[in-house]
């Protein structure tokens, strides 16, 4: 009976990496859509949203059927709060990768209003948190969780400065303003996509230590 229940840990601790690599393959594809306006690679994006969904709710049942098979020990326990927290947020950043590809269909149409280095920039960081993330949750590697964390400031800088930069656009020109603001949505996409590595990163910690860090200055700042 042991046997069987490790089986089906193992198949949730599965489907969940297999999760995070849809994801990641998400945040690229959209990225290089927006690079190379290309409209239907964006298309394509948004078709696979259906497929992170339907794993994101095969996640949550395996957990609660789990549970509903035993009671858990602490470690388990954890495990299966954690997959269906780390499920959530992975299945969050394909929605916005959806959202990013709706605005690239949208802009395809019309002239880059500047190049794209920022955007491209916070995506590279984003996925490079997404996978650290995933590795971490692989290893049990609190260190690398932790660093995770910090690289979030990054990329929030990041979108600070294109928000400002984009914002001179609009008064100096109206007629930026829509593509603008288009960009201003993608960049926030991006910098909510950090935002749910981090989470991840957090509930990686919380797995192996069953301590909660969020709001802990071990996770909002470098140790100096």
């Amino acid at each position: 009976m042991k046997r069987f229940f490790d089986q089906e840990l193992e198949s949730l601790r599965s489907d969940l990496i297999l999760l995070g690599e849809k994801a990641i393959r998400q945040v690229i594809d959209v990225t290089e859509a927006l690079v190379q306006n290309d409209a239907e690679l964006a298309a394509r994006v948004i078709a696979r949203d259906d497929e992170i969904d339907e794993l994101d709710k095969r996640i949550d049942s395996e957990a609660i059927r789990f549970i509903g098979l035993r009671s858990a020990v602490a470690s388990e326990l954890r495990l299966l709060i954690i997959g269906m927290k780390a499920s959530n947020d992975l299945e969050r950043v394909g929605d916005e990768c959806t959202s990013i590809a709706k605005r690239v269909k949208r802009l395809s149409s019309e002239p880059p209003l500047k190049p794209y280095v920022d955007l491209p920039r916070m995506s590279d960081l984003a996925v490079g948190m997404l996978r650290d993330a995933i590795e971490a949750f692989l290893h049990r590697d609190d260190a690398l969780a932790v660093q995770i964390c910090h690289r979030d400031r990054e990329v929030d800088d990041i979108n600070r400065q294109l928000h400002r930069e984009l914002a001179g656009f609009m008064i100096e020109d109206r007629a930026t303003i829509n593509r603008a603001l288009e960009l201003m949505f993608i960049s926030k996409s991006f910098e909510r996509i950090a935002d749910h590595a981090t989470n991840l990163a957090e509930e990686v910690i919380f797995l192996i230590r069953g301590e909660d860090v969020r709001h802990t200055p071990e996770v909002k700042k470098p140790k100096s």
